[in-house]
């Protein structure tokens, strides 16, 4: 009876080491996820940022380019150069309009991963009949 307990004792300190060892490697594997996650989100924030000074600046830039149209051309008819600035920006706005909402509406969040995810559980449904 001494010697089954005593060829148990390695076992169970092998598969201690083993389980240790497990938890390091996932622990290890989260906290790089979380960095990564960290540094993903930093990168967003910059680039959410710089398009927004962008879209200002733009902004800025087009309202300038509609007054000088305007002055320039203010000789020839006001209420017609308005009117017809006022057609081509609601026009562009219409059109981004359009693909944006044609963008929603096809948008597929992790459409890979959940059929990879479809073929693993179908794989698995065959192993396991």
């Amino acid at each position: 009876m001494e010697e089954s307990t005593a060829g148990f004792s390695p076992l169970a300190a092998t598969s201690k080491q083993f389980a240790r060892r497990l938890l390091t490697i996932g622990e290890n594997r989260l906290e790089l996820l979380v960095v990564e996650m960290q540094e993903a989100r930093e990168r967003l924030l910059h680039a959410f940022l710089l398009a927004l000074g962008v879209a200002a600046f733009g902004l800025l830039a087009g309202l300038a380019l509609t007054a000088a149209i305007v002055v320039w051309l203010w000789t020839w008819s006001p209420v017609a150069v308005l009117l017809i600035l006022t057609a081509l920006y609601a026009a562009a706005g219409i059109y981004l309009y359009r693909r944006l909402a044609g963008l929603l509406r096809d948008w597929q969040t992790l459409s890979a991963t959940l059929d990879q995810l479809r073929k693993d559980r179908e794989c698995l449904e065959k192993i396991l009949a």
